[in-house]
């Protein structure tokens, strides 16, 4: 003998005192997630659009969006690091060809000439304002994404004059 569905009625609870469709954990259905501040994605929603975006923290209008909260743009200290390197490696393919053509013949050797850049690491980005900093990471994929950052970083400072 089965027992009877107590949420056949469609009265299904989320949680204690919580009924229907009203979730009773998370964020509230008409917030924002995050720490009180729009975050990137939704910065658009809220009639503003993002000058400078760099890993987690965003320029829009004349406030820093960081995970931490806001700080005040005017004044702001920006600064980066490059925490990345790039090594010359030789490929797999290399080594194997190299292999399969050294038994027909020597100048299967030429193939470990052929190098292969790989980037890796991180650019840390700093900003302080307001008597409150923040620190980011951006991944480092080519050997220009610190030139591209510091790009980004003078963009940024020209702002907070």
């Amino acid at each position: 003998m089965s027992e009877p569905n107590p949420y056949a009625d469609g009265e299904y609870k989320w949680g204690p005192g919580q009924q229907g469709g009203a979730p009773g954990y998370g964020y509230p259905q008409d917030a924002v997630p995050g720490y009180g501040y729009p975050s990137p994605q939704h910065a658009a929603a809220f009639g503003a659009v993002p000058l400078l975006i760099l890993g987690d923290i965003t320029v829009v209008g004349d406030q820093i969006m960081t995970p931490g909260g806001p700080m005040p743009l005017k004044g702001a200290v920006w600064n980066a690091m490059d925490m990345s390197r790039t090594d010359e490696v030789i490929p797999t393919v290399a080594i194997v060809l190299a292999i399969v053509f050294a038994l027909l013949c020597l100048l299967g050797l030429l193939f470990l000439l052929m190098k292969e850049k790989r980037t890796t690491g991180y650019i840390q980005v700093t900003v302080s304002s307001g008597g409150r900093h923040h620190s980011t990471f951006v991944p480092a994929t080519t050997p220009d994404t610190f030139f591209w950052v510091m790009g980004q970083l003078n963009y940024a400072r020209t702002l907070s004059v």
